[in-house]
């Protein structure tokens, strides 16, 4: 089997393991048991989930942390109806792209939606995933200040991104309230995957000037067209000397 298919019988063994996922399973979703290593020590009270897709995250998060709060977004409808099944009620679920300006854009959905974005897939996309825009659709956006009052929110805060090449945009709109949050968990990509998307460096650099350090790598992922292609990175904010751990 290629490492790809491997890993997601893996996960998919583990995810089986767990009697809290088997709802999410019997409907078709694959709750991201892969970042559990990643987030468990954070313990955060708040996530914000930014590209929700079905839940995925969510769901694993909840299992984490069962009383943790949930502000998701997410633009496409069904995806939406799928999260909204699994979480209902205990997410507060928004409707809508983030980005750093305020009003509508077209969002290109792909055949697989959860590679979805606002940014044009490229060649990069189909060299190394084999993904193709299957439509285009127009979707509101706005900037994450404008929908949460975040200094209201229980801490600590996590902040996960993963919106197919926008994170960048996402974080610039929220620069306002990045002071606020705890830890941020984004998937960057080391390679063009879609038009004009920004770089691994280029998000490294943007939170380092913000007083955010890389102190994770994780499920990093490789492809036979450009080796390491994409993986998800753990910021927490920087600490000081004399000020912490």
């Amino acid at each position: 089997m290629e490492p790809q298919t491997i890993n997601r019988f893996i996960k998919y063994l583990k995810a089986a393991m767990t009697p809290s996922f088997w709802p999410a399973l019997a409907k078709g979703v694959m709750p991201a048991v892969e970042h559990i290593g990643a987030i468990k020590r954070l313990a955060p009270r708040t996530l914000i989930d930014i590209g929700a897709n079905k839940g995925q995250f969510s769901l694993m998060a909840r299992y984490l942390f069962p009383s943790i709060e949930i502000q998701a977004f997410e633009p496409l409808d069904r995806e939406l109806q799928i999260y909204r099944s699994l979480i209902g009620r205990r997410a507060q679920l928004h409707a809508t792209a983030l980005g750093d300006v305020t009003g509508s854009a077209n969002f290109f959905v792909t055949a697989r939606a959860d590679s979805s974005s606002l940014l044009e897939p490229d060649l990069g996309q189909e060299k190394a995933y084999g993904i193709r825009t299957k439509a285009s659709m127009l979707v509101p956006v706005a900037r994450l200040p404008e929908i949460i009052d975040v200094e209201t929110f229980k801490r600590p805060i996590l902040m996960k991104l993963d919106v197919q090449g926008a994170e960048l945009e996402v974080l610039m709109g929220a620069e306002q309230i990045l002071r606020f949050i705890d830890a941020i968990y984004c998937e960057v990509s080391f390679v063009e995957l879609y038009k004009g998307q920004p770089r691994a460096t280029e998000i490294i650099q943007y939170l380092a000037q913000r007083q955010f350090e890389l102190r994770g790598v994780f499920n990093m992922s490789t492809t036979k067209e450009y080796g390491p292609t994409q993986a998800d990175l753990l910021f927490l904010p920087r600490v000081e000397v004399g000020q912490g751990p």
